[in-house]
Order: structure tokens, then C-alpha cells, then sequence
């Protein structure tokens, strides 16, 4: 990945999101990475049906989607937000930072390359890693996560890119209790970050572009902070965040309500299991 096109790094805007990828939960579900918000699945079926839900949640808000098979040798492939990041007019494929997670990558870059038509495929190399969990976008500026998934050489990476476009990118330090940026932080709608106290502060954010503010919730109400904007005003929300919800509410947003309990589990949320193209 020397040479980046001349194309903007991005993430999805929400009036983008009119396609996604998902892939069905493997029957190793329960041997998934589990360290942060859970201990690990125990209920495989309830997991799919949580799962069919979210399928469905988006199906019915206006989102084709296209459910890949799960690996069963990749008890977390489920989570394919990792795997590939779709930018206008090319996919990143990222070096996945734990090891195991590596071989669930091909399908979905088989998919992408052959549905994007034209997209450059840009592929990360060692040592070079990173999730697509720790990319955050509000508008045109860009976070990443610094993480135990993503390196100082993955960040050079994709710095590259965005400098050579004269684009913003901030790095911000991923707290050792948490996973990914996106597992403590979202953008409901193009103009607000949803973030945790304890986990992060609106300094780690920096200064907000005119018009976009940073909402901070209860440190208890971290799992909720994960949320998916769509178009048409609405936000898929996790059950059980009752601060997030009013928030949102408050905001004039439609709030669709998910139990993604065995999900979380697994240390999955809800932008985990999706990649918008």
C-alpha cells in the first residue's frame, strides 16, 4: 500500500447505507474471543435469533442485505466489520489484529471485489494491522484507535493516505478495558459522537468541526454507546441502555431496539456484525 488513489477515506455517511454485508453465526460460536463485555456465548440458537433480528432490522429500514456463510472454523466470523473497510471507490483490507481472525477475511474480500466493480483493492501488509472496529468517521474527519488490534503501523498507513489527500486523521489511545474505538464510541447521525465516561473524554476527541457535538454517557451505559445511524432519522440501539435511548430520543431520532445479548458476550455490538457498501 505505497501508492493510494486519489479517493477519500470513508467509512459509510449514512446516506450511504443502502447495502450491507452479513455473515451467519458458525456453529464454534461459543470458543469466540471473549475478554471485554463477556465471558462467551452459551446459547448458539438465541445468538442466531438475535442475530435474524438485526438482519432483519436493517432489511426492514431500507438496507439490501447479503448474508455470507459462516466459517465454522472461525468461531467469530460473525463480526465482519474487521475484515474490510469500503471507501469511495476502494476497499481496505486490513491485516486483522489477533492472529485467529486472519483466515475469515477471503470470502468477504471475494464478495467486495466482485460486487464493487471498478474499486481498487487496497491490501495491508505485516507488520502493518488493524480492525475496521477502530475506524470512526463524522463527516469528513477520521479517528482510529490505537489498540491492541491496531499498531502504530497501521495508523502510519492509513495516515499516508489521508495526508496525501489533506484530510485530518486523530489518533486516539484505546483504554486497555475496552476492544476497539467502535466498541465504545458511534456516530448515531453525521453530526454527533456518542462516547463513555470512563472510557474516553471529549479532549480525546479534539476540537469538533462547526455544527457536531460529543454527547457523553453514564460509564455503565457503555455497550449502548455502540449504536447504527440510518437514513430517515432513525438509530438501531442495543436493549438496555436507558440513558442512550432518552438521549437519542431527545435528539428527535427513531430508536430501533435490539437484544444483542449473546452477541455481547462475545464481545460483539452491533457495528460489529455489518459492512456497509
Amino acid at each position: 500500500m505505497n501508492h493510494w488513489p486519489d479517493l477519500l477515506m470513508a467509512t459509510v455517511r449514512l446516506d450511504q447505507k443502502s447495502r450491507a454485508i452479513v455473515r451467519s453465526i458458525s456453529d464454534s460460536f461459543i470458543h469466540a474471543l471473549a475478554n471485554y463485555f463477556g465471558s462467551g456465548p452459551t446459547d448458539i440458537e438465541l445468538a442466531r435469533k438475535q442475530h435474524q433480528a438485526y438482519s432483519d432490522a436493517l432489511s426492514q429500514n431500507g438496507v439490501a442485505v447479503t448474508t455470507l456463510d459462516a466459517d465454522q472454523n472461525h468461531p467469530d466470523c460473525v463480526f465482519v466489520e474487521d475484515q474490510a473497510v469500503v471507501i469511495d471507490g476502494h476497499v481496505l483490507l486490513p491485516v486483522p489484529g489477533h492472529e485467529s481472525r486472519r483466515g475469515e477475511q477471503p470470502p468477504i474480500a471475494d464478495f467486495l471485489a466482485e460486487h464493487l466493480k471498478g474499486y481498487q483493492i487496497c491490501k495491508m501488509e505485516p507488520p502493518a494491522m488493524m480492525d475496521g472496529g477502530d475506524i470512526l468517521r463524522l463527516g469528513n474527519l477520521f479517528f482510529v484507535g490505537r489498540s491492541t488490534r491496531t499498531n502504530d503501523a497501521g495508523i502510519s498507513e492509513l495516515r499516508d493516505l489521508l495526508t496525501h489527500l489533506g484530510h485530518e486523521l486523530r489518533v486516539l489511545d484505546i483504554p486497555s478495558h475496552a476492544l476497539h474505538l467502535t466498541s465504545v464510541a458511534s456516530t448515531p447521525t453525521d453530526n454527533i459522537i456518542l462516547a463513555p465516561e470512563g472510557y474516553l473524554t471529549p479532549e480525546s476527541f479534539g476540537e469538533m468541526p462547526e455544527g457536531c457535538e460529543i454527547i457523553m454517557m453514564p460509564e455503565e451505559e457503555v455497550y449502548g454507546c455502540n449504536t447504527i445511524g440510518l437514513p430517515g432519522n432513525k438509530v438501531i440501539i442495543p436493549q438496555g441502555y436507558p440513558t442512550v435511548q432518552k438521549t437519542l430520543e431527545e435528539k428527535g431520532l427513531d430508536c430501533i431496539i435490539l437484544d444483542m445479548s449473546q452477541i455481547r458476550e462475545a464481545d460483539g455490538s452491533l457495528t460489529c456484525c455489518s459492512i456497509f457498501y
